[in-house]
């Protein structure tokens, strides 16, 4: 049976957790237990003794990683604690918690949780569920106000590139964020920080600790100033390239049927040909456009069209 040692002796819990994060960030278990309240987690008084312990095959390991992290020694002589291994993502983010419990929290893949044995570290799969749905919120009432005569469609098309895990892996990476994913062993050696699913969740579940810590307002701010300009572009590549569909849409729902696309002509040598195509509503002929392909100028009268019988044209 494997003995345990302790690697370090304190007395604050804030830095106690900051060293425990930090041996986990190295995928080192490690057990925290304090003279006065016993196992953690604990709160620890002012003048109790915080001891944190690890397997003993483990020890040398965690002293370095202890050693290496800690600051010069201040010049008043005070001790000075670990840095905030969670700091880089918050400088980031540009959001500093007040509960930095939180932020780790949402840090904490399954696999990190199941690997406690003292059942005292929760994974962040809760965290995930609602910054999921703060994101969706935020998202569409971004684009509820930005394109007020978007179709549902289009502003659901849009939604959903922009919530979609590959999406939300790119900006989870922007910040850095698998640097600071707390890992299982296993998941660890697989590649996990690089891995688009626990990116996204991640990146999920952070947005759900800055609603919890602050309120609606910073996650808001958040969400619109890491989505804005990915919101202009999904925009308006997902409508130039759905002009057909919201045609369709409009026309369906004033029970004017379905576009009729005919080719007018084509125009041009074989290497560079111009297909000139009309877009009728009922019979009656509403625009034409050109196009380097018949689905391009379909596409493009069909534009055409909407500009002609949206009420705001």
């Amino acid at each position: 049976m494997s003995e345990f040692v302790t690697i370090f002796t304190g007395s604050s819990d804030v830095e106690a957790r900051v060293v425990r994060g930090l041996l986990e960030a190295h995928g080192i278990v490690s057990f925290v237990s304090s003279e006065a309240r016993g196992v953690w987690p604990v709160s620890v008084g002012k003048f109790a003794e915080v001891r944190i312990s690890v397997h003993a095959e483990e020890a040398d390991e965690a002293r370095r990683i202890i050693e290496s992290h800690r600051r010069a020694e201040a010049p008043n002589g005070e001790v000075v604690r670990l840095r905030d291994e969670f700091e880089p993502l918050q400088r980031a983010i540009g959001y500093r918690f007040r509960d930095r419990g939180l932020l780790e929290h949402a840090m904490t893949h399954t696999s990190r949780a199941n690997e406690d044995v003292s059942g005292g570290v929760r994974d962040n799969e809760s965290m995930e569920f609602l910054g999921d749905a703060l994101l969706g919120f935020v998202i569409a009432d971004a684009l509820f106000r930005e394109y007020p005569e978007s179709t549902e469609g289009e502003k659901s098309k849009t939604k959903a590139a922009l919530v979609s895990t590959a999406a939300l892996a790119r900006q989870a990476e922007r910040l850095g964020l698998g640097d600071h994913l707390l890992l299982g062993r296993g998941e660890e050696k697989t590649g996990g920080r690089r891995k688009q699913a626990l990116l996204a969740d991640g990146y999920e579940a952070l947005l759900a600790a800055i609603y919890l810590d602050g309120g609606i307002e910073p996650a808001r701010a958040f969400i619109l100033r890491e989505f804005a300009p990915l919101i202009a572009d999904v925009h308006a590549r997902a409508a130039g390239q759905d002009y057909k569909s919201a045609l369709q849409e409009l026309l369906q729902s004033r029970d004017l049927g379905l576009p009729d696309y005919r080719l007018v002509s084509t125009v041009g040598p074989d290497h560079n040909k111009q297909f000139h195509v009309a877009v009728a509503v009922r019979g009656e002929a509403v625009a034409e456009a050109m196009g380097s392909s018949k689905k391009e100028a379909e596409q493009e009268a069909a534009k055409a069209a909407l500009e002609k019988l949206r009420p705001e044209n």
